[in-house]
């Protein structure tokens, strides 16, 4: 989605309906206090780095019609200004940064407000660092600022003395800090927040001030819960005009489900510098890497498309799991040996089973899933409902109570036992130790397999193996296709990896139960080295 233009009525442009709800509550524009802003980037800022470096910072069109010129020229009737907070979405290389360090510095040297304090704030010290410290450079490089703003490089402050006025960098470390009279916040890469607490100091910090301002940037992220993707719909609301807010000016570039992410038209659809800061060779040349390695697909989606994505990296492509899909029932496999892998992930969510046969030259899987009643009242809507939908399907077993029942899934692995042959389960000890033991006492053996790098690594890389190849099938279930879209994959420094629960978007017990059991499964019987030289095996 990209913002469009509307209509323009007495020379004010419309663009959605909270600025046609402005109008009817008196609000005005003036074109000369929009300008004033433009000629102070032109007159006093330098680019400091980049193809721009040295040169006056003339506003791109984008950043002069649908930010500083709304921004700065909407008013209120009393005078002051109408936007209050200001969201900026684009994707990275738009010159986002660059403008908001820009806005600082124009907060702290020309907006006129007496004592001003300027808040630059980002996830890290070194990220609220990369705003300042680029307006810091442009205050060197700027005859006229470098007089008159004192900089203070080894606390990231700095002061304009005329108006006895401070620009400071915070970062989420110092939310602790009670107290600020902010007239500026400036909140960067607003997706990296691990948490809501900075903002929560921050975003009434200005209640005081005569006309405080809340700005903030960035591209999208991975956690839907979180404070940037709440405050993302909230300025999508008001942009497509769902919600109205006089306050707030929202812009919003970002990709849709129906765009075509590899095509140039999508690129300047959600990149509004495409042309002048962003080229096609260089899209060409990121958008052909994330096609050939699945693992960057999702960094393209994020940092260059601006779309919220599942996971940090993809790791296996959802078409390459989806063509290893295919038509089997559980009556298919009867009385055939398998490698069972249980994945207990907590006593209060979905657990997993997953039994692995061998097929002739390729593995099948049959999962079982299992999850406490009590369990769905704590998740999110839309999960509950999915979860809810594939419990009625006799997908997920429901277990009564606030915790899940091993008694049931002891019971269930007994009575599949008796119709498959699972001569040994295989499981982490962890959270595992009474299921395991009254499993041992049933008379099955049972194998321990850690899910550190050491002892998983293999078996993950087999699995990416298998996958790449159409050397697995899987009979389509919803639940397990859930959890591989949401799988995201960690790495040490030799190179080892292991399915990450802590960076996967949700759930993914069925793909940890899966590479557990297979585990055991090339442990017994490794793949012969002939199958996937003949078959030209694939790795991404």
């Amino acid at each position: 989605m990209s913002p469009s233009n509307h209509r323009s009525i007495d020379g004010r442009l419309i663009r959605n309906r909270s600025d046609e709800a402005a109008i009817q509550a008196g609000c005005y524009f003036d074109q000369a206090s929009a300008d004033r802003v433009r000629f102070f980037f032109e007159r006093f800022l330098r680019h400091s780095k980049g193809q721009f470096a040295g040169k006056k910072f003339d506003l791109l069109p984008w950043q002069w019609e649908r930010v500083i010129e709304p921004l700065f020229g909407w008013k209120m009737p009393d005078g002051t200004r109408r936007f209050r907070k200001c969201a900026i979405a684009v994707p990275k290389k738009n010159g986002k940064s660059t403008l908001l360090s820009g806005v600082g510095l124009y907060l702290l040297c020309g907006d006129g407000e007496p004592g001003a304090e300027i808040y630059v704030a980002a996830g890290s010290k070194k990220q609220a660092s990369i705003i300042y410290d680029e307006s810091a450079n442009m205050v060197e490089a700027s005859d006229a600022l470098s007089g008159r703003v004192r900089l203070r490089r080894s606390v990231k402050e700095m002061d304009y003395a005329k108006t006895r006025s401070t620009y400071t960098a915070l970062s989420a470390e110092a939310y602790t800090k009670e107290g600020p009279n902010s007239s500026g916040t400036l909140f960067d890469e607003l997706h990296a927040q691990p948490d809501d607490k900075l903002w929560n100091v921050l975003a009434f910090a200005g209640a005081s001030r005569r006309q405080p301002l809340l700005f903030w940037i960035s591209t999208a992220g991975v956690d839907r819960t979180s404070i940037c993707y709440r405050q993302w719909r909230i300025a999508r609301d008001v942009q497509e005009s769902k919600a109205v807010d006089i306050s707030l000016l929202p812009l919003i570039y970002e990709t849709e489900e129906k765009d075509d992410p590899w095509s140039e038209e999508t690129w300047k659809k959600v990149n509004p510098s495409y042309g002048i800061t962003i080229n096609k060779r260089e899209m060409q040349e990121a958008a052909d890497a994330a096609r050939a390695d699945a693992a960057t697909e999702n960094i393209f989606r994020r940092y260059r498309l601006n779309q919220w994505t599942k996971s940090e990296s993809r790791w296996i492509s959802s078409e390459r799991w989806d063509s290893c899909g295919t038509e089997y029932s559980e009556r298919d496999l009867h009385g055939l040996k398998c490698w069972a892998g249980l994945d207990l992930a907590t006593t209060t969510d979905i657990n997993a089973l997953v039994l692995l046969f061998r097929v002739g030259l390729k593995y099948r899987i049959l999962p079982f899933f299992w999850c406490p009643e009590a369990a769905l009242r704590g998740r999110e809507r839309s999960n509950r409902q999915r979860i809810d939908h594939w419990a009625s399907m006799g997908l997920i077993k429901l277990t009564s109570g606030n915790s899940v029942d091993y008694g049931v899934i002891r019971a269930d692995i007994n009575a599949l036992a008796d119709v498959f042959r699972v001569p040994e389960i295989a499981l982490d000890p962890w959270n595992a130790t009474s299921l395991a033991t009254d499993l041992m006492g049933d008379g099955f053996h049972v194998e321990y397999v850690r899910q550190g790098y050491y002892s998983i690594n293999a078996a993950t890389k087999e699995f990416e193996k298998l996958v790449v190849n159409n050397l697995i099938e899987h009979n389509r279930n919803p639940v397990l296709d859930w959890m591989f879209s949401n799988i995201a994959i960690e790495m040490d420094a030799a190179g080892c990896i292991k399915p990450s629960k802590e960076k996967s978007a949700d759930k993914i017990d069925g793909i940890s139960a899966t590479i557990t059991a297979l585990a055991r499964a090339i442990k017994q019987e490794p793949p012969k080295k002939s199958v996937y030289d003949k078959r030209g095996v694939q790795t991404l």
